[in-house]
């Protein structure tokens, strides 16, 4: 049996394409197709404008803000500056008063400090009998002399105290005028008499002295910064 084989060869020819569309039609595909192309780029643009919209208003509200803040800051500081302004005329008055205290008590002496203090340094064998203070306000401080060549030098001062008193001997009465000289404010301690009496059956001393008071007696707590 002879099986006899045919080849079939099959050429492909490539066709050539052929628009059959009529020209209108084709024509508004294209106007279509630039339409959709606008379209998108005015959406594209809005998008844009949009966003940059978004962006200055949020730059106008903080803007905004900053300047509330700044205002309310201002403000602040204006109701600071009041008060401290009302601060500053206190501190003017309170200084005012000060500086008039200050001349008014600038001459004050403590003289109950001066009198405690005194019962402290009486000597044990001397009694004073009376005291008698003389302050003269206002009175200035220099040294003056007594008339005549020689004469001690004393201290006007601001005023003298008078003491009156009884010790046991001349010796006692040295030792008193000596704790005198001591004290603060006190100068030019000296004593005027010392005569001699009889008390029962002992013999004592009736003596009169007096110290001149110095500026240094002042108190001074007037003229004093105020927290010193």
């Amino acid at each position: 049996m002879t099986v006899t084989t045919f080849a079939t060869s099959t050429a492909t020819q490539a066709l050539a394409r052929v628009n059959l569309l009529p020209p209108e039609i084709r024509e508004e595909r294209v106007v279509r197709r630039v339409q959709v192309g606008l379209g998108l780029g005015l959406a594209g643009c809005a998008a844009v404008v949009g966003l940059l919209y978004t962006a200055a208003h949020h730059s106008v509200s903080a803007a905004q803000t900053d300047l509330d803040q700044a205002t309310a800051q201002r403000t602040a500081l204006q109701n600071d500056v009041a008060r401290l302004n009302s601060v500053s005329q206190v501190y003017a008055q309170v200084a005012s008063r000060e500086a008039m205290l200050t001349r008014l008590m600038g001459d004050e002496v403590q003289w109950s400090h001066y009198m405690n203090d005194l019962s402290l340094t009486v000597p044990s064998n001397v009694w004073l009998t009376s005291v008698t203070i003389t302050q003269t306000a206002g009175a200035p401080a220099g040294p003056t002399s007594a008339a005549g060549a020689g004469a001690p030098v004393f201290d006007a001062g601001i005023g003298t105290i008078t003491f009156n008193g009884v010790a046991m001997s001349h010796d006692d009465v040295a030792v008193w005028l000596e704790s005198l000289a001591k004290e603060k404010g006190y100068a030019n301690a000296y004593f005027t008499n010392s005569t001699e009496v009889g008390l029962y059956s002992h013999k004592v001393y009736n003596f009169t002295s007096s110290v001149t008071v110095t500026p240094g007696a002042y108190s001074g707590r007037f003229s004093k910064p105020a927290g010193s």
